[in-house]
């Protein structure tokens, strides 16, 4: 019977209560597993009983010959029938479990899947961040030795927009190169995921100026549908200009007056040597400006060496602040990684590789690591050295983009029917710029609220004084990624 219940035990599977004949609980099992072992141990225990008495009987002196042969021969046929009942009640347990788990495995995917199309811009901030790290190896390969200065939001947001008009293989490549993969998010959760971001990241807070867009400046003898123009209000809160471009330095002053005034003055000149054959001119502009939580004092900022390379070094005005900070260290990239937070909820990341380990560094930069950057830093006592620096990166997004795959958008196949009416009509141009400042940003009462007490410790000292990256979240969503190679250059 030993070998009968371990064979059982195998069945292994859950159930609330245990039942008896007239189907009353006998034990309540503290959990489903452990009730169908009780189920099992009772179920042997009354066939046990049942074949000790019968074998005593057998054996009872009153009923010996034949008739004890004969009883033996009934009761073990029974005896079978009966354990073929307990296992067939244990079988009946199990497929119910069983079901029970299918159906709440069911329920729970059916939820996430719920959960993901009510959230559609968390979908959105991960297709963000991996067109970020593809984008950045392409300029990255390109400015081999110089600064890089971008913001993936403001790029990807910008053609996304352009999906509410692209069609057939322009559609396509367009959602490729964003990270975006059709078959697992719709369209319209992919706009629908950019209204919600843009709303989550474009405001005003306690020290904290975030203002991006997107417009679209299209010849005036076109005239874009209804339906493009009401998505493009409602999603992207952007909207399209009608300009005659064969006024070319006219619509080129207009243009960056426009950008001028959409980030504050900081972003001027944008467009130079603009086409009169031009049809469709996408423009994407970002500002940012924040203070530091903890700023640093500017009376501890000393003119520093800047190692460039191994063989060049400038002279840099380098801010010195000492305290607790996010600092951690990344073995498997050879990095130092120090987060320092703004006020209104945005914080940078300063990802500082040893020597001679950059390109590991670049090699490797991906989505997962970004997230386990987050969880690497805590809060030590450190000396940080930290170069000011003003960057302005500017990039013709037709060369980069057709390198990474949106090909027919600027050629004559492009397909953008869903904007004009017209299939024949293609993006002429293509700007993005974006600008940081970098430096004390504080003011002396700022400055006094943030007095810490430093545990007794030796701080580490994380000296900035040889390239290294930036990236600035707010709601973990990458908002600029740059590397930093001579902060004396603006450009």
């Amino acid at each position: 019977m030993a070998s009968v219940f371990n064979w059982a035990s195998f069945l292994h599977q859950k159930s609330v209560f245990i039942y008896h004949e007239n189907c009353s609980p006998l034990l309540k099992a503290s959990s489903k597993q452990d009730s169908l072992l009780l189920f099992i141990q009772e179920a042997v225990k009354i066939v046990s009983q049942v074949l000790l008495q019968h074998k005593q009987l057998s054996k009872d002196p009153c009923r010996p010959g034949e008739y004890n042969r004969i009883f033996e021969f009934t009761n073990h046929r029974n005896m079978k029938m009966l354990l073929f009942l307990c296992l067939l009640l244990v079988g009946i347990h199990s497929n119910s479990y069983c079901y029970e788990l299918y159906q709440q495995g069911v329920r729970n995917q059916n939820q996430r899947v719920q959960e993901n199309r009510n959230m559609p811009w968390q979908n959105v901030r991960n297709g963000v961040c991996q067109f970020a790290c593809c984008f950045y190896k392409e300029i990255s390969s390109r400015e081999n030795n110089g600064n890089v200065f971008f913001s993936p939001l403001s790029i990807s947001t910008a053609f996304a927009m352009l999906t509410l008009g692209a069609r057939s293989d322009t559609l396509t490549q367009i959602l490729r190169v964003l990270c975006f993969n059709p078959r697992q998010i719709s369209e319209n959760e992919i706009h629908e995921g950019y209204r919600q971001l843009m709303q989550m990241v474009n405001r005003r807070n306690g020290g904290l100026q975030l203002n991006m867009g997107n417009v679209l400046f299209v010849l005036d003898q076109l005239k874009p549908q209804e339906k493009f123009l009401s998505n493009l209000r409602n999603f992207y809160e952007g909207e399209a200009y009608p300009m005659n471009f064969k006024k070319a330095d006219q619509a080129q002053l207009k243009i960056n007056e426009y950008v001028a005034r959409r980030t504050n003055g900081k972003i001027k000149d944008l467009i130079n040597n603009l086409d009169p054959l031009t049809e469709i001119l996408l423009i994407s502009y970002i500002y940012f400006n924040a203070e530091w939580e903890k700023p640093f004092d500017p009376k501890y900022t000393k003119m520093s060496k800047f190692f460039v390379d191994g063989n060049k070094a400038v002279e840099v005005p380098m801010m010195f602040g000492m305290g607790l900070f996010k600092h951690g260290y990344d073995e498997q990239l050879s990095s130092t990684i120090v987060q320092m937070d703004y006020k209104g909820g945005a914080s940078a990341f300063f990802i500082l590789p040893d020597r001679g380990r950059m390109r590991k560094l670049e090699k490797r930069l991906s989505c997962e690591r970004l997230s386990r950057w987050r969880t690497l830093v805590t809060k030590s006592s450190v000396n940080l050295y930290l170069p000011k620096f003003t960057l302005y990166g500017t990039y013709n997004l037709k060369d980069i983009l057709y390198k990474m795959g949106i090909m027919d958008l600027f050629t004559d196949k492009a397909d953008l029917s869903g904007i004009t009416g017209q299939p024949q009509h293609r993006i002429s141009q293509a700007v993005h710029k974006a600008v940081v400042k970098v430096d004390e940003t504080g003011t002396e009462a700022a400055a006094a609220t943030g007095m810490e007490i430093v545990p007794m410790s030796v701080p580490v000292t994380a000296r900035f004084d040889r390239p290294f990256l930036m990236v600035i979240t707010m709601e973990n969503t990458i908002l600029f990624m740059g590397k930093i190679v001579n902060p004396l250059k603006k450009d």
